[in-house]
């Protein structure tokens, strides 16, 4: 099964460049994050056209997500345990083929000092809640995403720039290390151990041509899926395109 992750940064406005990122890779499922549309005017049927069914959560302007799979989704949740009806859209849940998707879009946090930062870190612990109420360590899941924090000092092109800020706070990096330890491995750091591979780049100041970026985008995998995984990368291929997402997409592939 190859599975891709990929914070598309408005759909509609990268419409073409995704689809024509699938058709050239082929993935069995997709996890979109910041779709930024609603669900009537996602692109479900040109989804439909290349042999995917879709599912999303969608929202105006902000947040987003969404799920495309060439198999059947089954089990489909919307949002976190304890969320409102009218929570942010930022997580949806699906079943394909046997292994379970959560694929979640984490609140960017703004300032360390900010609401927003707080808020962030009680995502990251309602997402833990989450998984222990609804989730398994023993089935293949996967937890998959944009999560606005990098792990270590290896997904940062200048960790001073950033140490103590808002995505590289301890306190965020503690809150994804909680989730993790739900029974999830980093499929990325499974393959590749090195620093300089990031997955977002600022648009200003040419940070993608020198490689000045973050690694924020992941997909963690319990034991039976990591078993079966063959590979694991960021494909920086369609940040080389016209208007493209800031973000590239994390692609593994499993063994059946």
């Amino acid at each position: 099964m190859r599975i891709a992750s990929w914070n598309v940064n408005s759909i509609r406005a990268r419409e073409q460049s995704v689809l024509d990122w699938v058709r050239a890779r082929n993935p069995d499922v997709v996890c979109m994050q910041e779709t930024k549309v609603d669900d009537d005017d996602f692109p479900t049927d040109e989804f439909l056209r290349l042999g995917y069914a879709v599912v999303m959560a969608g929202q105006p302007t902000y947040n987003g997500v969404a799920i495309a799979a060439r198999g059947t989704l089954k089990d489909v949740r919307i949002g976190l345990a304890g969320e409102a009806p009218n929570a942010e859209r930022r997580a949806i849940a699906a079943t394909v083929d046997g292994v379970r998707f959560l694929n979640v879009y984490v609140p960017n946090g703004r300032s360390t000092g900010s609401p927003s930062f707080k808020q962030k870190l009680d995502w990251l612990e309602r997402l833990r809640v989450t998984l222990d109420e609804t989730a398994s360590p023993q089935q293949d899941l996967v937890v998959c995403g944009d999560f606005n924090v990098a792990r270590d000092e290896r997904d940062l092109f200048d960790p001073e720039l950033f140490r103590g800020k808002v995505h590289f706070h301890p306190d965020e990096r503690r809150a994804v290390e909680r989730v993790l330890e739900f029974g999830l491995t980093d499929a990325f750091r499974h393959f590749n151990d090195q620093a300089g591979f990031y997955s977002w780049w600022d648009y200003r100041a040419g940070g993608f041509g020198k490689n000045q970026g973050l690694r924020i985008d992941y997909a963690f995998v319990t034991a039976s899926l990591l078993a079966r995984c063959k590979s694991a990368v960021i494909d920086v291929e369609p940040r080389r395109g016209d208007k493209p997402s800031d973000h590239a997409p994390v692609l593994i592939e499993t063994e059946p």
